[in-house]
């Protein structure tokens, strides 16, 4: 009866091994791949032209390839959701977990679970019909698919990752910490933000995570909110990212354009392992120091 359970511990082992190195697979032959099909366009165009240049004319007969304004409209565009979704998130999950009814946090998570399920697409087709109009007619510009437009969809997305996640990390929190602090006079409010936020921090950074991610990465939503111009990044004009430039350019791309956009790829795929790799660095700085 022992060997029968020691055998089919290790056969469980042995499972989530292969699974997790299948998974570690898929990440390197990804890597590998898009440094294979990436670098040439880098070496012939140059890093600095590539990077730091302002013109992208991928089919003009003098061809130019800066991603520059790529870069800055991905990273102001996700800072600025971040900025706007993350507070918004955490203190709805905060009040979901620890100070809404029952039925009030039934209902609101129900209706966030279904923030979470509906497509890309949608959350764009939204944005053009609604949104896009609004800041038209709001702040007077000859055009409201702008990067104000594209953040705040990318905003309203990354909600879900943030408010579910974070739930589940403050859930986690031990009650026993809550009774403590009580018991010591803190106020319920008191105890929440100063008890079980610190000790569902790492939870909730990895919700951000989650956000960023999502937001960085988004590619059809924001094309249709946008603009989808390559231009520098300016809040009321319309702009590109760098999931966009790949998407809109790909099904006709040929030569040193697909090769480009290949680039691109791996800059955006670089620019997501080193912000992950900051948070990281940053969490378990903190872990270590607490």
């Amino acid at each position: 009866m022992k060997s029968k359970k020691q055998f089919v511990e290790r056969l469980v082992h042995g499972v989530f091994l292969l699974l997790g190195l299948i998974t570690v697979g898929c990440v390197l032959l990804i890597t590998i791949y898009l440094v294979i099909s990436g670098l040439p366009a880098i070496r012939e165009i140059g890093l600095v032209d590539f990077l730091f240049g302002k013109t992208w004319k991928s089919t003009a007969a003098e061809p130019s390839f800066g991603i520059l304004p790529f870069i800055l409209t991905s990273i102001y565009s996700t800072a600025g959701a971040i900025l706007l979704g993350v507070p918004i998130g955490f203190f709805t999950a905060v009040y979901l977990s620890k100070l809404a009814p029952a039925a009030v946090k039934t209902a609101v998570s129900s209706a966030v679970s279904l923030l979470a399920g509906i497509p890309s697409v949608v959350y764009g087709l939204v944005g053009m019909l609604v949104l896009v109009p609004g800041i038209r007619n709001v702040f007077d510009v000859p055009d409201g698919a702008s990067m104000l437009a594209a953040t705040i969809v990318l905003a309203v997305m990354i909600l879900p990752s943030i408010i579910k996640v974070s739930i589940t990390s403050l859930d986690a929190v031990p009650k026993e910490y809550e009774d403590a602090s009580l018991a010591l006079g803190a106020t319920p409010v008191e105890t929440y933000f100063r008890v079980s936020v610190p000790a569902a921090k790492s939870g909730i950074a990895a919700a951000v995570v989650l956000g960023v991610g999502r937001a960085i990465g988004e590619a059809m939503a924001v094309m249709m909110v946008s603009g989808n111009a390559p231009n520098m990044p300016s809040l009321f004009e319309s702009v590109r990212f760098l999931t966009t430039a790949v998407a809109s350019e790909m099904s006709y791309s040929r030569g040193l354009q697909r090769q480009a956009l290949f680039s691109i790829a791996l800059v955006l795929f670089l620019f997501i392992m080193l912000i992950n790799a900051a948070l990281n660095f940053f969490l378990k700085r903190d872990k270590e120091k607490g």
